[in-house]
């Protein structure tokens, strides 16, 4: 795989104190919610001041539709010219963060360290300033950038998986993991999606697992390590969700506690459920 930049990757969660350490360090406003509301509008309501905010939809994901599911990546070419729009150099490091600890603006800290760019969570998101910088508010104007050009890398093959390497590895007994709610893996129910269930075989590790007292700070590294080795995962594991978004999380907990990167399958649940020659399972297995 081709890296970026000369320097080793970051840690992929990361204090504010240590954050604001680093040089030139860029932070990502990265905003999103289920029901489509607009996490531009949230931005400027305030925002970590000179973040930049970068679209779930327009950034970081392609046209959804069926069996590609609800957020394919964009292609490479795509990624590297928005990234290029909003200032984000190949040498960058970027701290995201949203409102939820995290929960979906891992999605760009992993597309950008899979291609070799330092990046990390920033662990408590937009809590964290609010609880550890108090006396310094949030901005409510958008931040200033200058565009830069930026190298295009491929997505690298080795880390994304496709719907049939998914099947080949639930039939070799490879650990899957869906890092939905329990109830939505179950089938119990299903708010998004055209199908209820899960992919069979898989197993569930319900992302809100990764944090402290089900709020927006990830528990320590030793606890997550416990969390991850007793679930199984070695560097064959791959992990999914709802749409490849939320798995980011546990994908970056997993490689915060010392463990390999797990693969993702991009399309998950929205791709797998709604191509009728895949089964659908259901309940607690």
């Amino acid at each position: 795989m081709l890296s970026l930049g000369n320097s080793p990757l970051i840690d992929p969660i990361i204090s504010l104190s240590s954050a604001r350490q680093l040089d030139n360090a860029i932070f990502c406003d990265v905003r999103y919610a289920l029901d489509g509301s607009d996490g531009y509008q949230a931005y400027l309501k305030g925002h970590i001041p000179g973040a930049r905010y970068v679209s779930m939809d327009k950034v970081l994901a392609s046209t959804p539709g069926p069996v590609v599911g609800r957020h394919p990546l964009p292609t490479a070419e795509a990624f590297a010219q928005s990234l290029g729009e909003l200032g984000i150099s190949n040498e960058a490091t970027v701290i995201a963060y949203d409102s939820v600890g995290g929960r979906f603006a891992g999605r760009l800290v992993w597309m950008l360290r899979i291609l070799g760019q330092s990046a990390a969570l920033l662990n408590g998101g937009l809590q964290a300033w609010l609880d550890q910088q108090p006396e310094t508010p949030l901005e409510t104007a958008p931040a200033v950038w200058q565009p830069c050009s930026r190298q295009t890398i491929p997505w690298p093959a080795d880390a994304i998986v496709t719907a049939d390497q998914v099947a080949q590895a639930i039939a070799q007994g490879t650990l899957v993991v869906d890092a939905r709610a329990p109830e939505r893996y179950r089938g119990d129910v299903e708010p998004i999606d055209r199908k209820a269930g899960h992919i069979p075989g898989a197993k569930n590790l319900f992302l809100g697992g990764n944090y402290q007292d089900g709020g927006n700070y990830f528990k320590s590294t030793d606890e997550l390590a416990d969390r991850f080795r007793t679930a199984g995962f070695d560097e064959n594991t791959i992990c999914y969700c709802g749409s490849g978004v939320t798995a980011c999380n546990n994908v970056l907990a997993a490689e915060a506690a010392g463990l390999p990167r797990p693969r993702v399958f991009v399309d998950s649940w929205s791709g797998w459920s709604s191509d009728e020659r895949r089964e659908v399972a259901t309940g607690d297995a």
